[in-house]
């Protein structure tokens, strides 16, 4: 039997108390209240409600390491991305590489693959599918549902895919973002439970009124802590904490422990930011997951300062994984699986006929997953539209990943502000075709045709040099440490700072210049779409 001593934080009973924690056989076996002389304090270890593992570009088992270095214990994932790519394959690798982490990883079964059928993606999951993979022991709930026009419709497929997750009892995941009123309530009561795309406070207090839980989410791209934190004052019963989409150097740097560091901070209440980040999402999901009580799984973390939240030891199911800040076991290879097949393209085939420079434009909102749509001039050369540099109209193109021969979707989107070559991704929300930004068609031409040369990945042409980064699983992750995939990731977006971008997160923000359920203005593989008309763009 081992014994931990210190101050007990029990979130539950919302109580600080010195003394011991007894674990054997991986539970916890006894708490005994006795003065002790150890200072440090023993918390139960945190949760990420919702989480794409995918968007860290590294595998399960490189993504736990890192995760559980700033005190994860466990995560619920959605394997949306790989599945959209390599279907219930992909979503059987992502079950497969998480088995082997000593991180409790669960995982949702996606409910909207493909995400729309504006898109092309690589793979379909029916409802029978999606009842099949339900019924598996790491499966906690039905992923997001973002297809809510499909739920307020009542389309058949939609409603048999949240019968299946009734009938296993698992809560659904809702993404709704923006939807208010009458419809809000009509999505609320299909059974959705949750939402992570709340883009103001009103908008998330209303969801907290139609019984929904929200999510409050800090990723790479979308950060919503600074707006929603007033809930933590008037609903913290109704909160968890997520991530979403976290890229490699995020990751590599923390994430749910940063958000409850900033929440303290702030002046929030410790219980209250606590339960977020554990009760809340454990109660919710269901999760076989230690809240520091007689008789459960024995995760918890050891703080040497509960303030400054510096963790000394992370202990899942009894075992220590995680001691000053290395890692206790080693990550194994995978076998890679991927679905690409595409031929190179010419300059000829992303060029634009016009007869006039003014075009519909994508515009983008730094640190938002939203768009705005509106008119800019191109330039107008040879009765061809090329990018206007100094307006930052830039050229944007969207290529089908899975089909040799397609035809690349060509726009134009301001925000990206490059002054000189281009950047690309296969990473790419949902479907994960090739998206790339660019000044000049020659540099778009180079960035995707490398991605088509490695399968998969990200790339950056300067004006003189290519770089990339390969992505060998399904062209989404790649099996090398987060630390490494960070150095890369970090070097490639700094390349994209020094061609003028200065998003937040370049590639991510590209990432979700495809993903028609989100407005207003976006490009698929099959052209540009207004997600709020729900229809192509006829006309430029």
């Amino acid at each position: 039997m081992k014994v931990y001593e210190g101050n007990i934080v029990d979130v539950v009973k919302r109580e600080i108390f010195q003394g011991k924690v007894f674990v054997k056989d991986g539970r916890i076996k006894k708490i005994e209240r006795c003065p002790v002389s150890a200072k440090e304090y023993i918390l139960p270890g945190l949760i990420n409600s919702h989480v794409h593992i995918e968007s860290s570009m590294v595998t399960s088992q490189h993504f736990a390491l890192e995760a559980m270095k700033h005190g994860v214990v466990a995560v619920v994932a959605d394997p949306h991305e790989i599945t959209n790519v390599c279907g219930k394959a992909g979503f059987e690798f992502m079950l497969k590489d998480a088995e082997r982490s000593p991180m409790k990883i669960y995982f949702g079964v996606p409910s909207c693959v493909p995400a729309t059928d504006f898109e092309t993606s690589g793979a379909r999951l029916d409802s029978a599918a999606v009842d099949e993979l339900l019924g598996k022991e790491q499966v906690v709930c039905l992923a997001e549902l973002m297809n809510f026009p499909g739920v307020l419709n009542g389309d058949k497929e939609v409603m048999a895919k949240i019968a299946a997750a009734k009938k296993h009892n698992k809560p659904i995941d809702g993404h709704a973002p923006m939807v208010r009123g009458d419809a809000l309530k009509r999505y609320a009561a299909a059974g959705i439970s949750t939402d992570h795309e709340c883009e103001a406070l009103d908008e998330a207090l209303e969801k907290i009124k139609v019984g929904m839980k929200v999510q409050v989410r800090e990723g790479s791209a979308a950060k919503d802590l600074d707006t929603l934190a007033p809930l933590f004052k008037t609903a913290p019963q109704s909160l968890m904490l997520c991530v979403d989409d976290l890229h490699p150097d995020d990751l590599a740097q923390g994430f749910i422990y940063k958000m409850v560091i900033r929440l303290l901070k702030a002046g929030y209440d410790f219980f209250d930011v606590m339960r977020a980040a554990t009760l809340n999402p454990i109660k919710h999901y269901n999760l076989n997951v230690g809240l520091l009580q007689e008789g459960d799984p024995a995760d918890f973390i050891v703080h040497g300062d509960i303030k400054k939240f510096s963790i000394r030891e992370v202990v899942i199911n009894g075992k220590s994984v995680v001691k000053n800040g290395r890692a206790l076991f080693k990550v194994g290879k995978v076998k890679a699986i991927n679905n690409f097949e595409r031929k190179k393209i010419k300059a000829e085939d992303i060029a634009v006929r016009s007869d006039k420079a003014r075009v519909r434009t994508i515009k983008v909102i730094d640190k938002e997953l939203i768009t705005e749509s509106l008119f800019m001039d191109a330039l107008l050369e040879d009765g061809f539209l090329k990018p206007n540099v100094k307006n930052d109209v830039l050229k944007i193109v969207c290529l089908n990943r899975y089909n040799l021969d397609s035809k690349p979707a060509v726009a134009f989107i301001n925000g990206f502000a490059l002054k000189k070559g281009a950047f690309a991704s296969c990473v790419a929300h949902d479907s994960h075709n090739i998206l790339c930004v660019g000044t000049d068609d020659d540099s778009i031409v180079k960035c995707v045709n490398k991605i088509i040369s490695n399968k998969g990945g990200l790339s950056l042409y300067d004006g003189k040099k290519l770089f990339d980064i390969p992505l060998n699983v399904a062209g989404l992750m790649a099996d090398i440490p987060c630390v490494k995939a960070a150095k890369k990731y970090s070097d490639l977006t700094k390349r994209a700072r020094e061609l003028g971008c200065s998003l937040a997160a370049p590639f991510m923000t590209l990432a979700f210049m495809a993903l028609p359920v989100i407005p207003k203005l976006k490009i698929t593989d099959k052209g540009l779409f207004d997600s709020e008309k729900m229809e192509f763009v006829k006309e430029r």
